[in-house]
């Protein structure tokens, strides 16, 4: 008679012949990205270790998972049924391993946030929610771009100019206003008035960033100012070309979050004012039927210090 005793000669949970985990979420990886390479950069292992994963995983199987074609690769229809099926059951073993899980009531709620938001606008007012709710600790991430909250990510601030995870449920925080930020004792020289109104010299340095390349031309475009001759530098990060304004390299067009405390200490002035860009930020979690408290009071503290 058969059983279901570990041990029994006899049981058949003994008898199970499941693939190895390890070559399961190797699988799952690479089908979710379609790519050996992204997926051995996920991992944090080698394309060879992904793409020997694999192999074992079909030759377990007795059938190909992939359809491999020049740099990328393609789930066949025994793949697609597989990764259902993984899926479904490293969602449960998720749920119920954080069920089990007993946090302690001080674990920081792990909130990732854009680096030049995080830098030059979140942590110099993260003293003032701490003071407001001494009981809530946070961990602060940079990131910008894609995420997932299997990644042990609680919150996320970003901006919608990217798709967000299925799972997500997004608050508004705030919509974006852009425009050129100098040194003070810049400001007459390339942004010299004209009838009373500043306009932007010809010979004017403008500072780029490599994260938003259409900043100028949609600045130029919103506020129908003449573009100028060419003058640009760029730089790699958003927060470079803001601080290469505050040592009076150029203008550097700037979110008026990003540089609002620059402006109250005078340490850079925006001739033309701040315009809407069209895009906003939103404070993203995890869709559950009730929020948690400690996320409401995080978003409601967020709202209030706009």
């Amino acid at each position: 008679m058969k059983t279901d005793t570990l041990g029994d000669k006899n049981s058949q949970t003994a008898k199970r012949r499941l693939p190895p985990l390890s070559a399961l979420r190797c699988f799952e990886m690479a089908a979710r990205l379609e790519s050996f390479t992204r997926a051995a950069a996920a991992l944090h292992l080698t394309h060879g270790a992904i793409s020997r994963a694999v192999r074992a995983l079909e030759d377990d199987l007795q059938t190909a998972l992939f359809e491999r074609r020049s740099h990328r690769v393609f789930l066949t229809d025994a793949g697609r049924e597989l990764l259902q099926t993984v899926e479904n059951a490293f969602d449960q073993l998720e749920t119920t391993a954080r069920r089990l899980r007993t946090p302690s009531p001080s674990a920081p709620l792990v909130l990732s946030c854009e680096p030049t938001l995080l830098m030059r606008w979140l942590i110099p007012r993260i003293p003032a929610f701490y003071a407001a709710h001494p009981g809530i600790s946070l961990q602060l991430v940079a990131g910008g771009g894609p995420f997932s909250f299997k990644d042990g990510i609680d919150l996320a601030i970003r901006r919608q100019d990217f798709p967000w995870p299925a799972d997500a449920h997004a608050d508004w925080l705030f919509d974006e206003s852009v425009g050129p930020v100098c040194r003070p004792d810049r400001s007459a020289h390339w942004a010299p008035l004209h009838n009373g109104q500043p306009r932007l010299a010809r010979d004017a340095p403008r500072l780029h960033s490599a994260t938003r390349p259409q900043a100028w031309s949609h600045w130029l475009e919103a506020t129908a100012s003449p573009t100028p001759e060419p003058a640009e530098q760029v730089f790699e990060h958003f927060y470079f070309s803001l601080q290469a304004a505050v040592a009076g390299l150029g203008l550097a067009i700037a979110p008026w979050q990003l540089v609002r405390d620059d402006l109250q200490s005078g340490l850079l002035v925006a001739p033309w004012g701040f315009v809407p860009d069209g895009s906003a930020y939103y404070l993203l979690r995890r869709q559950t039927p009730e929020p948690d408290a400690a996320m409401t009071a995080l978003l409601t503290w967020l709202r209030s210090a706009l």
